[in-house]
């Protein structure tokens, strides 16, 4: 199978890797040269995926009419703010063929505040069969084929299935799924709730406040997610719990580990400071209060979350009004 990997950062070229050593005839895309010249004359991803030799078989391409001619499947891996432009750009290359197009990204469309699938809809032909992947699946560790359990989802069942034939491998396994809905958001917002994991941790809080944390952090992404249309149960699974788990504690989370740094008292700008790769959770903590401003849904933590990142508000003090907030349920 010919198939497209459209964004050369660490997922994405972990993706490609994995699909190159099943056998496929994979082309990544990437907008750096120097990710395209390393690939292609070394094949490693040093910028992004620094000490991984990948694929001899795994191509690189800086033209993404290149890279997406002919492919039977396209993987959408660009970051969540890049989707629209990226995929605007690849769908006028697709000519007459219409691939599978699998959206990878875990983000959330920060000027529309919609979901990857919604920017692919109005950006693709209509009649092209979009299906998404997320799970708790660290790069590094789908490189180094660690079994990982993921999960592929679509509204139409049997796309999803397709897109689960083309990445299951003896080291990643796919389950099928239909709540798109449901796995998008909860692949965005669990990085959300992972800066908030790192918070603590760099405030030097301990384990009982961060299972406090997760566990409250989830009940927060499942009302939105109810609320937008998700069902409810898909929060308890791989692209939900799984991935939230991962993220929040997990050492290789680059939204947790931006979190740390915030605990400890540094800036945004002083956290973020010579990072090539982009944290999803800065621009995911905005859109996930604005869309729960919008639904009227009550995200506590992700506010407070919003408040240490843009309005340099002490990460001890956030956590202490999150704390003395008024006396509810747990159900509510």
């Amino acid at each position: 199978m010919k198939i497209a990997v459209v964004g050369g950062g660490a997922w994405g070229t972990a993706l490609a890797d994995l699909l190159a050593r099943k056998g496929e005839q994979v082309t990544l895309w990437a907008r750096e040269s120097e990710v395209v010249d390393s690939v292609n004359l070394r094949h490693v991803n040093d910028m992004f995926l620094p000490g991984g030799s990948l694929a001899s078989s795994l191509r690189a391409e800086a033209d993404l009419a290149v890279a997406i001619r002919g492919a039977e499947t396209v993987v959408s891996v660009a970051p969540s703010h890049a989707v629209r432009p990226v995929m605007q750009q690849a769908a006028a290359a697709l000519g007459r063929t219409r691939p599978l197009v699998v959206s990878a990204s875990k983000g959330l469309d920060p000027d529309r505040l919609e979901r990857p699938s919604c920017v692919l809809a109005e950006v693709l032909p209509p009649d092209v069969p979009v299906a998404v992947l997320s799970g708790p699946s660290f790069a590094w560790e789908v490189f180094q084929q660690q079994p990982t359990a993921v999960v592929a989802a679509a509204t139409d069942h049997s796309v999803a299935q397709r897109a689960q034939r083309v990445f299951s491998t003896s080291y990643f396994r796919v389950y099928s799924h239909t709540d798109v809905v449901g796995v998008e958001l909860a692949g965005a917002l669990k990085n959300v709730i992972a800066l908030a994991a790192g918070i603590l941790e760099g405030l030097g809080l301990g384990f009982n406040t961060r299972a406090a944390l997760i566990t409250r952090g989830l009940a927060e992404m499942t009302r939105l997610g109810v609320k937008l249309g998700a069902q409810p149960l898909t929060f308890a699974g791989l692209a939900g719990m799984g991935d939230l788990i991962l993220t929040a504690t997990g050492a290789l989370s680059r939204n947790r580990t931006l979190g740390v740094a915030l605990g400890q008292g540094k800036t945004l700008e002083q956290a973020l400071a010579g990072k090539p790769a982009v944290v999803e959770g800065v621009n995911t903590t905005r859109t996930a209060v604005a869309l729960g401003e919008r639904h009227g849904v009550e995200l506590p933590i992700a506010r407070e979350v919003a408040n240490v990142l843009f309005q340099n508000k002490p990460p001890r003090q956030a956590v202490s009004d999150l704390m003395e907030r008024e006396l509810k349920a747990e159900s509510r």
